[in-house]
């Protein structure tokens, strides 16, 4: 974003006061959602959804505000793709953010209450850091950690993108294939079940609709709930029902790489 290499702090606060808003939008869009439901006369697998389709899925999502589309998403066509493209594009954008923003959401509330791991961080005996927000957390870390956390993140979107079909072409969308023991040495646990319930692989077509329609909403109230946290984090009084809760962060929310892996880059100091 170009707010990253703005450097008076009136700039970097308006930054993140517009990307709050555009995370209200993207929570409200109803052109995003994580599965559609199966539609009549339609194979089962595919995701090349239409307007039509989405408008039904997000009265589903939220019967009140129902479809809401003000960028006009809907019909868009990135990179000269289709519009059903696009719309998978920007489906599995939302569930890939949303299942994100849950697990920061989460992971904010547990660094502010000091909770850590009782074994030391580091094979040289370093404790994990005692913070008061996600943040200082990132900081604090060495920069082993930090190329592990992204190189980790890196596999798991390539693993993603390389098996079965793609979510822009027809691919179902939120799917994360398993892990394949032929690249994984001793096989991994699959992200979706990795202990083996009997319950969910017996769900029916009904209860996954509601499950995934619920991943949805759940996702887009953590989006707001996490950017909730980083701006009255970084603009103290700027959430008003959080102003005294969260602590104050003195980094920079923008540039989170300024000083740690990437800072030969001079635009990010």
């Amino acid at each position: 974003f170009a707010s990253c290499f703005l450097t008076s702090q009136h700039a970097k606060n308006t930054a993140i006061i517009n990307m709050m808003k555009l995370a209200t939008y993207a929570a409200l869009v109803g052109s995003a959602a994580a599965f559609a439901p199966a539609q009549t006369g339609r194979v089962s697998s595919a995701v090349s959804e239409t307007k039509a389709d989405l408008e039904t899925l997000a009265a589903k999502a939220n019967p009140v505000v129902k479809f809401f589309d003000p960028l006009n998403l809907a019909e868009a066509e990135f990179w000269g793709t289709s519009n059903e493209a696009t719309i998978g594009f920007l489906r599995e954008s939302e569930v890939k953010h949303g299942r994100v923003a849950m697990f920061a959401f989460v992971g904010y509330i547990v660094h502010a209450n000091g909770i850590t791991w009782p074994w030391p961080m580091t094979l040289s005996g370093e404790p994990f850091p005692q913070v008061s927000n996600a943040p200082e957390a990132w900081d604090a870390i060495p920069e082993a950690a930090k190329w592990q956390i992204m190189l980790f993140v890196g596999f798991l979107e390539a693993w993603r993108e390389s098996q079965g079909t793609h979510y822009m072409k027809g691919g179902k969308i939120g799917y994360f294939p398993d892990f394949d023991a032929k690249y994984i040495p001793g096989g991994a646990l699959n992200l979706y079940n990795p202990f083996p319930r009997k319950d969910i692989a017996v769900m029916s077509d009904e209860q996954k609709e509601k499950r995934l329609v619920a991943e949805i909403n759940n996702g887009r109230l953590a989006m707001l709930g996490i950017f909730g946290f980083i701006s009255e984090g970084a603009t103290e009084g700027s959430v008003p029902a959080l102003k005294g809760i969260i602590s104050h962060y003195d980094g920079d929310v923008m540039a989170p790489f300024a000083t740690s892996i990437f800072p030969s880059f001079p635009a990010l100091n």
